[in-house]
């Protein structure tokens, strides 16, 4: 029976939700709406980019090129989007489409590229991923998914958007990392190289960009394994199909070698400072402050103007414990970029160990609009909880005590000191019942960082009237932090097995222990 309701459902998911693909007209699978498409293409646009090193910030003209060539492209697409392209400060070679049309490409892949059709034909292929709801596609593909657990849900919330919430958290860093299938890339190539020609460029680009990422595959470059062939593998069908497509494509076109040389000159001629960078980040991961400290000397000897370099300077001095020399490292940053989530934190979390309390504030609250991070939220707790705030503090500390590794089981701790006596049910989980000595026994739960003592239970059962009774037990002893333990509640003979069947219990006080 149960089956036979979940197809039912899956079967009007399918129906409600089939669309015509604006790219290609063939009707598809769309559990997620133009509406709900935008908002998380605009919602989740600016936190991406900020966790991936934030906008290249150095050559604003550089950005700005890009971004005319992608409204170039986006102008003649099949599909009119609100398009935004933005140039990633990150040394990786890549580039992404999320839903709704906000696409982005990385420094690293910039300084591969060999010319301006080159460069249209990644934004071009992006811009097809995007116009063709292929990220929303598999959106759609993974809620569908889902259905054998929630398909109820799924049909009955129509399209508000909280059909979203079943997917989790992270949807952004999902549709950025996500593998796209053969038939989109197919597609994007396709259609890319046809949007590539209505723009006035030479297709061939598309072919030369293929081959160069075959060869590129076939070394095997851990950046680029890292990158753009992680969700865009390349193939030599691939290389293929596009030299069988530009056969059948109007020849000649715009190819803007020499323009796109003039664009990038100055991302090519500091790319060995962004090298040293990149190797200074990994010495100093790697406990190696001089080393780390050196080269991000030699980065800003070669590009004085980049903002990263001097918050790896910073970082440096914070781990040699010279902290207003870190300070002003992050100033300078800060200075450069002022739109950049890290210094911000790196500099509140200073400003916290020096006991400046509205500058840590202003800093950590700073960053968090910028790109929420559980750093910046457990300093806040931190400072909330010394200034008495402690409503506010719990708010903050909450936000982390889901997270996983240390600074998650940290704020989880700090929570529970502050918490528990107020909501200890929130905290410790009981359950009470007969043991195979047919006395009534209590197993408490208790998941937390903490040891916990002076628990008391509040138990209810049903009497021979059927009257609700209720008792309270103080359990001795304490139970130790992700533990449980079994007490004894002194009712075994007082109850009969009638009211046994009906106990209830709950945590009615606990405390930690100090």
């Amino acid at each position: 029976m149960l089956m036979r309701q979940l197809i039912f459902l899956t079967m009007i998911a399918l129906l409600a939700g089939c669309a015509v693909n604006p790219v290609t007209g063939k009707k598809e699978l769309s559990l997620v709406s133009e509406k709900q498409e935008l908002a998380i293409g605009a919602q989740q646009y600016a936190p991406a980019r900020q966790s991936q090193g934030g906008d290249y910030a150095v050559d604003h003209e550089l950005s700005a090129y890009v971004s005319r060539v992608g409204q170039r492209l986006a102008a003649v697409s099949d599909r009119k989007l609100p398009y935004e392209f933005k140039v990633l400060n990150s040394s990786v070679p890549n580039a992404w489409a999320l839903p709704g049309g906000k696409i982005s490409i990385n420094r690293g892949l910039l300084t591969e590229l060999k010319s301006e059709a080159e460069l249209a034909a990644v934004l071009g292929h992006e811009i097809v991923h995007a116009a063709a709801k292929h990220g929303v596609r598999s959106m759609s593909k993974g809620m569908l998914l889902q259905a054998g657990v929630a398909g109820a849900a799924i049909a009955t919330q129509g399209t508000d958007y909280a059909n979203l919430a079943q997917m989790g958290t992270g949807i952004g860093a999902q549709l950025i990392t996500q593998k796209y299938g053969r038939d989109a890339e197919r597609e994007s190539d396709f259609y890319g190289m046809q949007y590539m020609v209505r723009a006035g460029y030479d297709p061939q680009g598309a072919v030369d960009l293929q081959r160069t990422f075959v060869k590129l595959a076939e070394g095997r470059r851990q950046d680029w394994l890292n990158g753009l062939f992680a969700s865009h593998p390349p193939s030599q069908e691939r290389v293929q199909n596009n030299i069988e497509l530009l056969a059948s494509l109007p020849k000649g076109g715009d190819l803007g070698v020499a323009r796109y040389r003039t664009k990038t000159a100055r991302l090519t001629r500091t790319k060995p400072a962004y090298e040293a960078y990149d190797e200074g980040r990994e010495a100093l991961a790697k406990g190696d402050r001089a080393k780390a400290g050196r080269l991000a000397q030699q980065a800003i000897a070669l590009e004085p103007k980049e903002a990263h370099f001097y918050g790896l300077l910073g970082d440096v001095e914070q781990k040699n414990k010279r902290l207003k020399p870190a300070m002003l490292q992050y100033d300078k940053a800060i200075q450069l970029n002022p739109n950049f989530f890290y210094y911000y934190l790196q500099r509140g979390k200073l400003n916290e160990q020096l006991n400046l309390t509205s500058q840590a504030q202003a800093d950590l609250e700073r960053s968090v609009k910028l790109l929420p991070t559980a750093g910046a939220y457990n300093s806040l707790g931190n400072l909330a909880q010394k200034a008495g705030r402690l409503t506010d503090a719990k708010g903050y500390y909450a936000k982390v005590a889901g997270t996983e590794g240390e600074l998650g089981l940290q704020a989880y701790g700090a929570l529970v000191d502050l918490d528990l006596k107020d909501n200890p049910a929130k905290y410790v989980r009981v359950r009470v019942g007969q043991d195979a000595q047919s006395r009534i026994v209590a197993r408490v739960s208790n998941p937390t960082p903490r040891n916990i003592s002076r628990i008391v239970l509040l138990i209810q059962y049903r009497d021979a009237t059927g009257k609700t009774q209720q008792l309270r037990r103080s359990l001795s002893g304490t139970v130790a932090a992700e533990s449980q333990q079994l007490f004894d509640l002194d009712l075994t003979g007082k109850l009969t097995q009638e009211q046994i069947k009906t106990l209830q219990s709950g945590i009615a006080e606990a405390q930690v222990v100090r």
